[in-house]
């Protein structure tokens, strides 16, 4: 077993985890289907709040005829995806175009099987077995979260690969870029949790959470991952990969039928996965909030658990829903200098905060010593970071307009052998237009005897017609 540095001081404990493996395979079905039939009634009333939320959001109605209140709207949706004709392209590679959809699917179910809903300690009872409220554990389990989300990410390459068409292929290579790119900085604010639990279990995590959830003392690494599980399921305002204005419909456009429905539902399930990563983490995971957990003692026992878990999971499913209603999609570049420029350096900077704050803790230096090099380093850090702002604004203001596009200063979009787009401040030349053969005879009513009419044919009056 994997050993952790104790939270009360520097003494190295055991993590116990001693209570999985132990149930009956039929218990194991049990939590199995339970963990699949919580993932699909969650993402089916997922997609009904969200297009009922974004339609209240735009003075809209939304969905009001499935069902009392629309409820029954995303499951009329996915018998419709069903019944629908499935066409394969014909220049498509079969064999991995069937497999891209059942690759991004199934990961998506596979990260839950680590989360727990409650207490490990054996507090329920299923049919009269003792049971812990999660699946399993593993000494490792947030490495195997990592693992599992990067699986799935290959299903939408391999899928924008196998269509045989341009638009999905786009759409996959920036699904890998955003792979790349987001897991980097999803991983670091993760080792800071690491740092502060001792340890990779999930279960233990939730429990080191006991006086204080992470959200408080690592606010850092909660924004940073905020951020990049938006990234990670191609949600607006990142989702790049299904961008409608400039690649149609992306990695997905050559998809019908149920192939298509289980891209959306690996979309939804994803959703719903990083969510509950980020209560596990950072939000206390199935504990009960601060204000209820300080007078009812029952609150974090028994079934009540399940409740909490249930609660902050949709909080942050609305979360999503509301970036989608009201942030407009990024543009590509900037949201790759996010990812590098932002995400990484800045989770490097914080995790080396944070390993030092723990290096000085554990030499035994007081709480407010630790604050007070951890204050000092921030304001250095921002001072730093205004000083450079300001002289880049500087350089960039003394840069004439058109330095670099000629000679002439005007911007040229063939300069580089093909078209591109202007940068923010410069202007496309003007449009040469072709000019008439001939020029067009004025054609006036009645003759040219009158003074007017004459004079504005022959071009020296000034009242001409």
């Amino acid at each position: 077993m994997m050993q952790q540095l104790a939270l009360g001081g520097g003494a190295l404990a055991q993590e116990d985890l001693s209570m999985f493996g132990r149930d009956p395979w039929w218990l194991i079905v049990i939590k199995a289907v339970f963990c699949f039939a919580f993932l699909m009634v969650t993402v089916l009333f997922s997609i009904v709040w969200e297009r009922k939320v974004v339609a209240w959001m735009q003075l809209r109605i939304g969905p009001n005829r499935h069902g009392p209140w629309g409820m029954l709207q995303s499951l009329a949706d996915g018998i419709k995806l069903m019944l629908k004709e499935d066409l394969v392209v014909k220049r498509a590679d079969k064999a991995v175009y069937i497999l891209a959809p059942v690759v991004a699917a199934i990961p998506a179910f596979m990260a839950i099987a680590v989360i727990p809903f409650g207490p490990a300690d054996n507090e329920i009872s299923i049919f009269g077995q003792r049971t812990p409220m999660q699946l399993t554990d593993l000494p490792i389990g947030i490495l195997y979260i990592l693992a599992t989300a990067s699986v799935g990410i290959y299903g939408i390459v391999l899928a924008g690969w196998s269509s045989g068409s341009t638009y999905p292929l786009l759409g996959g290579l920036r699904s890998c870029a955003q792979m790349i790119s987001y897991e980097i900085a999803m991983g670091m604010s993760f080792a800071a949790v690491f740092l502060y639990s001792g340890s990779m279990s999930t279960s233990t995590i939730v429990e080191a959470q006991q006086s204080r959830w992470y959200v408080l003392l690592l606010p850092v690494s909660f924004l940073i991952y905020i951020v990049a599980m938006v990234g990670e399921t191609n949600r607006a305002p990142f989702d790049m990969p299904e961008s409608e204005g400039d690649l149609v419909g992306g990695f997905n456009t050559e998809y019908s039928s149920i192939k298509f429905a289980m891209f959306m539902l690996a979309e939804y399930i994803n959703m719903v996965t990083v969510s509950a990563v980020a209560i596990t983490l950072f939000l206390g995971g199935w504990k009960a909030p601060w204000p209820i957990s300080t007078f009812w003692e029952g609150a974090n026992h028994g079934w009540w658990p399940l409740l909490w878990f249930v609660i902050k999971v949709q909080l942050l499913l609305f979360f999503f829903i509301w970036l989608r209603g009201t942030l407009p999609r990024v543009r590509y570049d900037q949201f790759m200098k996010l990812g590098w420029k932002v995400l990484i350096p800045v989770s490097l900077l914080w995790l080396m905060l944070v390993a030092t704050v723990r290096a000085l803790k554990n030499e035994g230096y007081a709480f407010q010593q630790i604050v007070l090099y951890v204050a000092g380093a921030a304001v250095a850090l921002l001072l730093i970071s205004l000083v450079v702002d300001f002289f880049r604004r500087g350089e960039k203001e003394a840069e004439p307009a058109g330095e670099g596009d000629g000679a002439d200063g005007a911007f040229d979009p063939m300069a580089g052998g093909f078209p591109v787009p202007p940068l923010p401040g410069q202007e496309l030349p003007p449009a040469p237009r072709r000019r008439p053969s001939q020029e067009r005879e004025l054609i006036v009513s009645g003759g040219v005897d009158t003074v007017s009419d004459g004079n504005g044919i022959d071009g020296k009056g000034g009242d001409g017609a």
